[in-house]
């Protein structure tokens, strides 16, 4: 089958003029994917946010696909779907986000052709699900990712959230914070044409991490398009913690270098820059014994991160954004830990 013939086809119009697609709500046409572990503290409000807002969302199929959790979970759902008959709990026992969607787009996809994912933690926009089946459809692309805008709680998350929506965090990657809608490279994952969802092969069920990033780039190979629709809009609370932001994003390095190797790709400017720092900084502290003109390196990088975190504070006229380079320079090293982790180690998991 021609991929691209398939990604340039509407969604409503694969049935043919006056196919059973075109009779039908648009929400009888959608199935929204939840990959859940473990999160009984957050599964009955996300549930409640992504069904409320429009009268559609009682056609649309919600399938929570569990990876085994032992807390109280699957009881949440179970109780749940008294009060929501269209909502399925469904075992994942592969545990992965990545096989829970591809898992429940199988087994759960049946009739219908757009496929939404969404994540078990957060919370969701009144009528969300409805605005991204809206936009796949009336743009007739392979994909729709939306933008997700960073807030805080604690002093070092706000920190976090101020600087990871920059350049100096994360970038400048277009979905981070971003205003414009366009077509892009890669965004946060929201809504799929199921079909073509399905004939590319779903989510790579070996990432643990990265696996947007990887399924995107074979979307583009076969012709898709992704659309960053800036009009639906997320928020998300990062990490709290300078070890869960480390571990978060040293995962996130390993898995961008997977994608790298496994599709010939080369890394993009924006990628090189931190790698490059901190290969930099490493070998300045080496050979300061020698030369202390070598400490130019790392100095300079951290004079800029003082500077980022000053001026973040600022604007922000709070004393926690003097923790936003620190967030920054997580970021950066722990990216490139990783990256380096896994080229050294290749493609074994």
């Amino acid at each position: 089958m021609d991929g691209a013939l398939l990604l340039d086809t509407p969604v409503n119009d694969r049935e043919g003029p006056g196919g059973a697609a075109l009779r039908r709500s648009l929400g009888e046409d959608v199935l929204v994917v939840i990959p859940a572990l473990n999160e009984e503290a957050h599964i009955e409000t996300c549930v409640r946010s992504l069904l409320a807002g429009d009268p559609r969302l009682n056609a649309v199929e919600i399938v929570v696909a569990d990876g085994g959790s032992r807390d109280r979970t699957r009881i949440i759902v179970e109780e749940l779907r008294r009060e929501f008959p269209n909502l399925r709990l469904l075992d994942n026992p592969r545990r992965l986000q990545s096989a829970a969607v591809n898992l429940a787009a199988r087994e759960a996809g049946a009739g219908r052709s757009i496929l939404v994912r969404c994540d078990a933690h957060a919370i969701y926009p009144s009528g969300y699900v409805m605005q991204v089946a809206d936009s796949l459809k009336r743009r007739s692309v392979a994909s729709v990712v939306t933008p997700m805008d960073a807030e805080g709680e604690s002093c070092f998350q706000k920190a976090n959230a101020w600087i990871v929506d920059t350049p100096l965090g994360s970038g400048g990657s277009a979905h981070r914070g971003g205003r414009k809608s366009m077509f892009v490279d890669h965004g946060h994952h929201a809504g799929f044409d199921l079909k073509t969802f399905l004939h590319i092969g779903g989510y790579d069920e070996t990432f643990s991490h990265n696996e947007d990033a990887e399924f995107d780039t074979r979307l583009r190979q076969a012709g898709g398009r992704i659309f960053l629709d800036a009009d639906i809009r997320l928020t998300y609370r990062p990490r709290a913690t300078v070890g869960a932001l480390a571990r978060q994003y040293f995962n996130y390095g390993k898995g961008r270098a997977r994608t790298l190797m496994k599709h010939g790709e080369k890394p993009r400017l924006r990628q090189l820059i931190p790698p490059a720092t901190l290969v930099a900084c490493l070998v300045g502290l080496a050979i300061a014994p020698f030369t202390l003109w070598s400490l130019i390196l790392p100095g300079g990088y951290i004079v800029a991160l003082v500077l980022a975190s000053v001026a973040v504070a600022a604007k922000r006229r709070s004393l926690c954004g003097l923790m936003a380079g620190l967030a920054s320079a997580t970021m950066h090293m722990s990216w490139s830990a990783g990256l380096f982790r896994q080229l050294l180690k290749g493609q074994r998991l």
